[in-house]
């Protein structure tokens, strides 16, 4: 799923069926300077494909990314990411415990670090409890999805 990057407000979501988690991350400068900000990953059940990475404060204009939510678990485990969004899990024989995430759009690239142990137990303990990994595929309305398409 390519990156969409939208600096709109979020839609209202239904209670039970979305999720989220406020982080401290690190924008990354330069090799020995980096700026804290405040972000938020989002997920709902009714777009089960994907998470949303939003920049909150000072660094709200960067928007709200979303990407593939299996991009995100396979970057906890192994570099992952062809396009926009590229993500490198913690490399503790190079001193970098954190989750990197490289985002590239058309004004540039930023580079994050995020919390490992908090993005992993998000993901697993509160995404995966909506919709559990590998069943993304049932949440859609298949039939409505198709209409929509040959309307």
């Amino acid at each position: 799923m390519p990156a969409q990057h939208s600096v709109s407000s979020p839609r209202p979501r239904p209670e039970g069926t979305s999720t989220e988690i406020h982080l401290d991350a690190r924008i990354i400068l330069s090799e020995d300077q980096a700026l804290d900000i405040p972000v938020r990953f989002g997920y709902r059940g009714d777009d089960p494909f994907a998470v949303a990475l939003e920049f909150l404060g000072p660094a709200a204009a960067a928007g709200t990314w979303r990407f593939s939510r299996e991009l995100l678990r396979d970057g906890l485990r192994k570099p992952a990411g062809l396009g926009d969004v590229r993500i490198w899990p913690p490399c503790p024989c190079h001193g970098r415990p954190h989750l990197r995430v490289m985002l590239k759009g058309s004004d540039g690239s930023i580079l994050l670090d995020l919390p490992t142990r908090q993005v992993r137990r998000w993901l697993r303990r509160e995404s995966y409890a909506l919709v559990p990994h590998g069943t993304e595929g049932n949440a859609i309305d298949w039939d409505t999805e198709l209409h929509g398409l040959t309307s």
